[in-house]
């Protein structure tokens, strides 16, 4: 079984390289969940037992995987998703944002007799956001109807928590291909093997101290490098990002925004992240290019809807503030 590529690729700079193939030529797919979301943006804090009146109402594509493969296509790249999608009405709906967005859903055959996930979302002053949701139980979970290898020009592959049969399966795939294979570890995984047959793994701040029982998010990282050697990182809002590299901790910090939505950012982080890496970029300028992608999208309602496109990701490269190592190894 052949390995992962190097992970800590070397070069300064926080650019995007010429490529050969150009960004729409390989294929990035994500596997997990895709969700119908109807959003209710709100004037004042959310009060529990009390009646609200929105003053913004959307019905939008959801999801970790589903996110991720928006931000993908928004910066050029082809995406490919993989999901348990029912055969409802609901269903239907996304299957149309999937087009409208070119995001091909070919490996996602209709789930008959099953329901379409679904949240209802609150947005708040300030961006935050309150979700509920259902994913239907009765879901499959076996991963025997995916495809046995990758096809062709594949370069990554990303899976989050939502499907971890589904996602582990595509891992196993990546190794065997030597491409990576990113873990969006919003939540702390049930299979905890996923953190080793993943070639980098980033979880969200409330993730990794699921994952761990850690409130600190350095001591986290170490604890989870005790059972994985894949490359570690975690999410931490607009703190940016803390990241193991070989040569120590290292405090790659985000855009100064004032968000209005945040929803979605984190998966359109990931899915930032991933194409970056297919570019080539070393880790630090992957979560560079990473972090702008998702502050940029904060700044524009609508959830995942609101990822940037590949030129306004450039023009905001030049206004991060320069990464810091924290803690030498």
């Amino acid at each position: 079984m052949a390995g992962f590529p190097s992970l800590f690729n070397a070069g300064p700079g926080c650019r995007m390289p010429a490529s050969e193939e150009g960004p729409a030529m390989r294929s990035l797919m994500t596997i997990g969940i895709v969700v119908l979301d109807e959003v209710m943006t709100i004037p004042l804090a959310l009060k529990p037992g009390e009646k609200h009146r929105a003053i913004r109402s959307d019905s939008v594509m959801g999801g970790n995987a589903a996110n991720a493969a928006l931000a993908i296509a928004r910066l050029g790249g082809k995406a490919c998703l993989i999901a348990r999608i029912g055969d409802d009405a609901s269903g239907q709906i996304v299957r149309q944002k999937l087009a409208e967005f070119s995001i091909d859903d070919s490996f996602s055959p209709p789930m008959t007799g099953y329901v379409t996930s679904r949240s209802s979302i609150i947005i708040e002053p300030g961006g935050d956001r309150t979700i509920v949701n259902y994913l239907d139980p009765r879901m499959p979970d076996r991963p025997d109807w995916l495809p046995p290898s990758l096809p062709a020009g594949t370069a990554a592959v990303l899976g989050d928590t939502r499907w971890e049969t589904g996602a582990g399966h595509l891992f196993d795939l990546a190794r065997q291909a030597g491409i990576p294979a990113v873990f969006d570890g919003d939540r702390a995984p049930q299979d905890r093997s996923l953190l080793a047959r993943a070639s980098h793994v980033i979880f969200s701040a409330i993730g990794l101290r699921e994952a761990t029982g850690m409130p600190d998010l350095h001591q986290g990282l170490l604890a989870i490098r005790r059972e994985s050697e894949s490359f570690l990182a975690v999410t931490d809002g607009g703190d940016g990002v803390l990241a193991l590299l070989p040569d120590g901790l290292w405090h790659i910090p985000s855009l100064d925004i004032r968000a209005v939505d945040t929803l979605g950012a984190g998966d359109v982080w990931h899915g930032a992240f991933a194409w970056a890496l297919t570019e080539r970029l070393d880790l630090l300028d992957a979560i560079q290019w990473a972090n702008v992608t998702a502050a940029l999208k904060c700044l524009r309602p609508g959830g995942s809807s609101g990822a940037p496109a590949r030129q306004e990701v450039e023009a905001a490269l030049p206004n991060l503030p320069a990464p810091r190592r924290l803690v030498s190894i």
